[in-house]
């Protein structure tokens, strides 16, 4: 999963993911926004669920927390946030398909490193939850899904209804980067590998930084493009002040 991190970081800054602004003819047959979200996301849900409920490990703490922690941040991304989208935007299945492999190994791993090979520093239960850097992990993924739903909010009321124009978001935390959201759902996972402080949880901030610093970057000189510099200003891509 880390080869294959370093290898889609790379590409995608060649090539633009063909979704959203992105979309293209180029990918193929499209579908519509809402669904496509729906059957990205929803396994890795029940994938996580299943892990869980089948582990034997289901009520310990902290596994419990982080169990918790993941599902309720794909809750809202599988079941919540493809109904909040307005407009009549499609996605590739091709891009769908890829999100479903993804997200479908992706439970397997997160849920293999809570349940099948445990930190052992979980038999500690509640009191693993009160170390230093546990609060810093809940602390950190609780502000970075509140910027990531925040910055979605944002997006969907940039335009009124029936206005097909583009505008560039300049609230919240869009004053500093041209991807808020993608700034708030890396920082929602660093928290979760933080607490978590497995290997199979590092490894998915890792794969979210290489999915969406490429295309931050893609918006960015996009954005500049179309609204030129001065508009764009000093705003960085993704990570406030520095990138």
């Amino acid at each position: 999963m880390l080869a294959m991190a370093v290898v889609v970081f790379v590409s995608l800054y060649f090539v633009n993911a063909g979704y959203g602004q992105f979309r293209s003819r180029q990918w193929g047959w499209s579908l519509n926004n809402r669904v496509a979200w729906i059957l990205m996301e929803a396994p890795v849900f029940f994938v996580m669920f299943a892990v869980w409920f089948t582990s034997g490990r289901s009520l310990h703490l902290p596994e419990l927390l982080l169990f918790c922690l993941f599902e309720l941040h794909y809750f809202q991304r599988s079941f919540i946030f493809p109904f909040l989208m307005s407009g009549k935007s499609k996605m590739p299945v091709a891009i769908m398909l890829m999100g479903i492999v993804f997200n479908s190994i992706n439970g397997i791993l997160q849920g293999g490193g809570l349940y099948w090979y445990p930190n052992p520093d979980y038999a500690e239960g509640a009191a693993y939850l009160m170390r230093f850097s546990s609060i810093v992990g809940i602390l950190l993924f609780f502000s970075g899904m509140a910027i990531n739903l925040h910055s979605d909010h944002v997006i969907r009321h940039l335009r009124k209804p029936g206005d097909t124009h583009h505008y560039l978001p300049d609230k919240g935390y869009y004053r500093l980067v041209t991807s808020a959201n993608y700034f708030g759902e890396l920082v929602e996972w660093i928290g979760f590998a933080v607490i978590a402080n497995t290997l199979a949880a590092w490894v998915f901030p890792i794969w979210t930084a290489a999915n969406l610093v490429p295309r931050a970057h893609a918006i960015h000189k996009k954005y500049r493009a179309e609204f030129g510099n001065e508009a764009v200003g000093s705003r960085k891509r993704i990570i406030p002040f520095i990138y």
